[in-house]
């Protein structure tokens, strides 16, 4: 099930961001867990982020995607959730209201770009780090939808 996050969907928010710079070996470490904890709520606060409960599995939140504005400012899987579909899901409820999605990806992220590609991505400019926080290599990716 896809719904919209509330707030105490924070700390399962900020916990799979968290997991994903924990098991990343070339993903620094910037922000204490309480920071994402905080960034986590505030995209909620603003009304960004959609996450995805498996029905009957008990598992809670597996991921969480957050949408601004046509921008993808983030998609996470859990990691024990990861392989299952959750993001391509996400992915589609995004796409299902947008004519223009598009996102940044770390170089390094050769997985995400993969992912990406597969849902229609096309890479559309490089940059060399200097626009982002962790200041790593990134990948400009669009996706727009297709008219008849």
């Amino acid at each position: 099930m896809i719904r919209a996050a509330q707030p105490t969907d924070a700390g399962a928010i900020g916990a799979i961001l968290s997991q994903f710079i924990d098991t990343t070996n070339w993903m620094p470490r910037l922000y204490s867990r309480a920071q994402e904890l905080a960034f986590a709520g505030l995209m909620v606060d603003r009304g960004w982020v959609n996450v995805i409960e498996p029905q009957g599995q008990g598992t809670g939140i597996a991921g969480f995607l957050a949408v601004d504005a046509g921008y993808v400012h983030a998609l996470y899987i859990a990691c024990e959730q990861r392989g299952l579909g959750w993001g391509r899901r996400l992915l589609d409820h995004a796409k299902s209201d947008a004519i223009r999605l598009e996102l940044h990806t770390f170089a390094e992220n050769r997985g995400a770009q993969r992912f990406y590609a597969r849902e229609g991505f096309v890479e559309a400019g490089r940059g060399d780090g200097t626009q982002n926080d962790e200041g790593l290599p990134d990948v400009l990716l669009v996706w727009e939808r297709k008219t008849a």
